[in-house]
């Protein structure tokens, strides 16, 4: 009987010890809001993928939750075994649907041969980042597998060609684009070696409350009251799909909303639902 506790005490201590490692968020870039008081000629571009973040160390593809992505094994096993660090995308406005894919337990072979891994950073790796970018080029080509990319890099002359390149993205379906400083070595945390340039900021909150449709609406959906880290609260009105009004998100979820600017209260205005932020 003490033999049978003493297994069970050590199944119970490395079961702990798993969800541990499963919840322990890696440590990753992020990135900075563009400020048009920026030399852009230091910073390689390309586009901000409306994708879900995912990181490889090698083994196991993660979330940047920490949380493991359940990713049909011919997919992982035909990854490099260096770090990398990208987005799972299938296309432009496609975010709902590729959010349906990735985050089922039971992987569906058909769906995730629409997923592709967009790299666009090699964790801990030396270099600058230019550098990095040719090696990420590099090891795309060895892997010659068709879900393996990496994500376009190119340099711009002035502010005027960053904001033409960000008007074509945007009228062709995009989100914006990225900055990443050509000469930077490998970080982590938040920092202006990344930056974020988007026609609209976005920002999370909490769901509070449910408020009820009208008209169209009616039984289903109207709004979310939500709450900020910092107090404010506001509703989202708009912006949900008809299975969000269906079935929206419950009380205590984070929510990504985005919008053009701050009122003087602090608020946001013309504020959107942009999705769930489950990972």
């Amino acid at each position: 009987m003490r033999a049978l506790l003493r297994v069970l005490w050590l199944g119970l201590a490395l079961a702990l010890l798993v969800c541990r490692v499963e919840a322990a968020p890696p440590t990753i870039l992020l990135a900075e809001v563009y400020r048009s008081q920026v030399n852009v000629t230091q910073y390689l571009v390309s586009e901000k993928l409306d994708g879900v973040r995912a990181i490889w160390d090698g083994q196991v593809l993660r979330f940047r939750s920490g949380k493991t992505i359940h990713a049909p094994s011919w997919f992982t096993d035909g990854l490099p075994r260096q770090p990398l660090d990208g987005e799972l995308w299938i296309g432009r406005g496609s975010f709902e649907r590729l959010s349906g894919i990735v985050r089922r337990e039971a992987p569906d072979d058909n769906e995730w041969r629409q997923v592709r891994y967009m790299i666009f950073e090699l964790p801990d790796a030396p270099g600058t980042f230019a550098q990095r970018v040719e090696h990420i080029r590099e090891l795309v080509g060895q892997a010659n597998v068709p879900w393996l990319q990496s994500i376009g890099q190119s340099p711009v002359v002035d502010r005027s060609s960053l904001q033409k390149r960000m008007q074509e993205v945007v009228k062709a379906g995009g989100e914006g684009l990225m900055l990443h400083r050509a000469d930077a070595l490998y970080e982590t945390g938040r920092s202006d070696t990344l930056l974020k340039m988007k026609p609209w900021e976005d920002a999370e909150a909490v769901v509070i409350a449910h408020q009820p449709g009208k008209g169209r609406n009616a039984g289903r959906l109207g709004a979310l009251r939500v709450r900020t880290d910092d107090g404010r609260e506001f509703s989202l009105g708009t912006g949900f799909t008809d299975r969000i009004r269906r079935d929206p998100p419950p009380i205590g979820a984070l929510v990504t909303y985005r919008y053009r600017d701050l009122t003087r209260n602090g608020l946001p205005r013309f504020a959107s639902f942009l999705r769930v932020r489950e990972e």
